[in-house]
């Protein structure tokens, strides 16, 4: 009875730790995520919920409406662009940093690692405003390019995501670094002393060692990138707000312009958000097969 008595003790404490975190993580995500879900398939114009009528089933009129408009394509491409650079970009350089400072191939190592990762902790609007004045079209990049060459005339219009992409790889890959850095460090150092004892050189050590040691980092690291870059707002509508005229906008932006700007669409905004995670989440399953297909093992 005692053995009993104290199994049914522990689930009551268990439950007692346990359901506050349940309760409040399905308060504030799994709720606003069936609930958004819900809105997307509704004509919902705003007001009451509780009005008669205000909330009608639409099916999945809103979607139709979302795949029809040619700026959700714009908006589509540009954050694959993110992605791309993020997972092309941040994500290769964060490592290659790492693997020069943990293998002292530099001298200053705490310099540069607190020099790299020194933008991950500036405010994003803060970033976004010195770059925004530094590609303006009367700011500090448009001296440069005119010292060089005096009949230069530099515009946001020519090719507006170069910028963009240009302070995002800037900005984030200090984030890679410290967490390469971190595993990197994790590696156990004899075994690296022992391949160069038999004879394996630095390409080498990283291919057969590093790598296969590192792979569930990288897909990680790789999640991280994914999802970030589908949800990034700020730095970009700080920077260009979408324009000019929304060659810049992202889904982010695009479903805020839905949802807050002019006559709301709600139901429409909800769709996008529906869709910006049903392509985060297969971005991710992707990554994760070609991990499974080509990563190596984490000792």
């Amino acid at each position: 009875m005692k053995g009993i008595s104290s199994k049914k003790e522990q689930g009551i404490s268990y439950w007692i730790l346990v359901l506050p975190a349940v309760l409040f993580y399905f308060a504030v995500m799994t709720f606003p995520t069936v609930f958004s879900v819900f809105l997307s398939l509704t004509n919902y114009k705003g007001g009451s919920l509780f009005t008669k009528g205000a909330i009608t089933f639409a099916g999945f009129k809103n979607y139709i409406k979302v795949f029809q408009d040619s700026l959700f394509y714009l908006s589509l491409k540009n954050n694959l662009l993110i992605v791309l650079v993020s997972v092309l970009g941040q994500l290769p350089l964060g490592f290659a940093l790492a693997y020069i400072l943990s293998r002292g191939l530099v001298k200053g190592k705490d310099f540069f690692q607190t020099m790299i990762y020194l933008p991950c902790v500036i405010s994003s609007v803060v970033i976004g405003i010195l770059w925004q004045s530094f590609f303006s079209a009367h700011g500090a990049f448009q001296e440069i390019m005119q010292f060089f060459n005096p009949s230069h005339q530099w515009s946001m219009n020519k090719a507006p995501m170069i910028p963009v992409l240009f302070v995002m790889l800037w900005m984030y890959t200090g984030t890679y670094l410290i967490i390469f850095l971190a595993n990197i460090q994790k590696i156990d150092p004899q075994i690296i002393e022992a391949s160069k004892i038999d004879g394996a050189g630095e390409g080498q050590t990283l291919r057969y060692i590093i790598f296969p040691s590192l792979s569930g980092v990288f897909v990680t690291s790789a999640i991280l990138a994914i999802s970030g870059s589908l949800k990034s707002f700020d730095l970009l509508y700080i920077m260009t707000a979408g324009g000019p005229a929304k060659q810049t906008n992202i889904l982010s932006i695009y479903m805020f312009d839905k949802a807050f700007r002019g006559a709301p669409d709600y139901p429409m905004a909800n769709a996008i958000s529906t869709i910006m995670v049903l392509i985060s989440f297969i971005l991710i399953i992707v990554i994760q097969l070609l991990e499974k297909r080509f990563g190596g093992k984490e000792e």
